[in-house]
């Protein structure tokens, strides 16, 4: 891990949050690959005295389908430790009454089984992927334009994601075109959004300073947890870019090439 991380923050860590693409795997159209690495990286982690969770903003498929696709590629993982923004989401629709449009990817709509749609009152919007159709787009635009008090939620905000084939458009980019038309701005459920990452902290009991948090998007991961009061590193895997290490805005605490190389050093710093 490079210096920036100092070694003291390291031992007193009580607490490691992990994102999920592209950080354990790389997405792509058959379910995605492991990252070399990564499979026995998180085995180490959950076999030291450090609690691990996972944070994503995995929006195309429901949090049992794509823990049961990391278990298959041989990941140590169970629902419970998964925190994503559709059960979030939901907890807020019910909480305020509303009812929701939904642009999200068919995957994810089952996780909003339990929220009544009809006459919808707000709009959310997910990584719809091929569902971005201007058709779809141009309903939920109608659904909000039609509101006297119009209310967006967005699924993160991420500009894009990496996939085997390459880099994709991920919900920000379409979440910003709905704002601009509607002068409206949206309420994000998920990373950078603190009110997301407490829940993490508060699901394992420990403070944001007890706690690193380990992503490939340098904003919304590394900036996100850096915000909360948490350390956070950036692995060179996933949707990184060498220019992230010149952000103007954001320095992550350390970098290092993967999850492996992460993992090893936060357990050889602390004589694990």
């Amino acid at each position: 891990m490079a210096a920036t991380s100092s070694e003291d923050s390291v031992i007193s860590l009580k607490g490691v949050i992990l994102d999920m693409c592209g950080v354990l795997y790389d997405a792509g159209e058959d379910g995605g690959t492991p990252i070399p690495g990564s499979v026995e990286a998180v085995k180490r982690l959950k076999a030291s005295d450090l609690q691990v969770r996972f944070c994503t903003n995995e929006t195309q498929a429901t949090r049992e389908v794509f823990v049961a696709k990391l278990q298959r590629m041989g990941f140590d993982i169970c629902v419970s430790e998964v925190f994503s923004p559709a059960p979030a989401a939901v907890a807020v629709l019910k909480e305020r009454g509303l009812r929701p449009h939904l642009l999200v990817y068919d995957g994810v709509v089952p996780e909003f089984d339990s929220v009544e749609k009809a006459n919808p009152n707000c709009v959310v919007i997910g990584d719809a992927a091929e569902k971005f159709s201007y058709q779809n787009l141009n309903d939920a635009f109608r659904v909000l334009i039609g509101l006297e008090n119009p209310v967006l939620f967005s699924l993160g905000r991420g500009k894009y994601y990496k996939e085997d084939e390459g880099l994709n458009l991920d919900v920000g980019v379409y979440m910003k075109a709905l704002e601009y038309a509607c002068d409206v701005e949206a309420e994000v459920i998920g990373k950078p959004d603190p009110m997301f990452f407490q829940k993490v902290l508060d699901d394992m009991g420990i403070q944001s300073h007890q706690t690193l948090m380990i992503g490939d998007d340098l904003v919304n991961d590394v900036g996100g947890a850096q915000h909360c009061g948490m350390k956070g590193v950036q692995v060179r895997t996933g949707k990184y870019r060498p220019s992230d290490e010149k952000h103007p805005t954001v320095t992550a605490d350390g970098y290092v090439d993967n999850l492996a190389e992460a993992v090893e050093t936060i357990l050889k710093l602390r004589g694990q």
